[in-house]
């Protein structure tokens, strides 16, 4: 990797706008007072640095469950899929990334498999870090379909911040583990609810890599 490459990532088309439109005020601010222009410069340079899409190396290790975002393991603990995903009523381990706009806000997927659903719900815009944010904040939820037929949702959940949530998949879709299929703007969370009998490999409190991280093993 050539040095420039450690700093300067590659950022999602889904940014380009916000980084123009965070540009263009800047050049305004500069024309009002130099100390607002290059306050607008660092604003500039972060929303650059919020879109940004690195390369990630997946392991390859079959049974492997990935984390689907950057960010903290805030939550783990038994939970009912949301209604809206037409899964049973039966709790399951779910384990909840907090990412803060600080994090890459790029959703993997954690196994391969065909995407079987995705259900969009709105609601409100509680603190993504929250217990409650998973039943009453606006939020996005698939459902990969596995080779051996068992069913893995993950669901993006909108935070205080963010205000848009964005799906690249629809049912039929086939997935490889830790490929792209959303991202969310401005502070979110993603919860992913563990097959029965399966239990995760972290803790509350770990650092998560998108793509990267194991969060469980399908045959422990």
């Amino acid at each position: 990797m050539k040095m420039h490459e450690t700093f300067i990532k590659p950022m999602h088309p889904e940014g380009r706008k916000f980084v123009a439109i965070f540009a263009l005020v800047t050049l305004g601010l500069f024309m009002i007072w130099d100390v607002l222009g290059w306050i607008g410069a660092g604003l500039t340079v972060w929303c650059y640095y919020f879109f940004r899409d690195p390369e990630r190396v997946t392991p390859e290790r079959p049974g492997l469950i990935i984390s689907p975002a950057d960010g903290i393991v805030s939550l783990i603990e038994p939970a009912v899929p949301p209604t809206e995903l037409g899964l049973p009523a039966t709790p399951l381990t779910r384990v909840s990334v907090f990412m803060s706009v600080f994090n890459c806000h790029i959703n993997r997927a954690p196994v391969a498999g065909r995407v079987s659903a995705v259900a969009y719900r709105p609601g409100k815009f509680f603190n993504a870090s929250l217990d409650k944010a998973s039943a009453d904040n606006e939020r996005n939820g698939v459902v990969i379909e596995m080779a051996d037929g068992r069913l893995l949702p993950v669901v993006q959940i909108a935070g205080l911040v963010a205000r848009r949530i964005v799906c690249f998949v629809k049912p039929g879709t086939h997935l490889g583990r830790g490929e792209r299929f959303g991202l969310i703007r401005f502070g979110s969370r993603l919860d992913v609810y563990l097959p029965e009998g399966v239990s995760p490999s972290v803790r509350v409190g770990q650092t998560m890599v998108a793509g990267e991280t194991v969060i469980a093993e399908l045959d422990k």
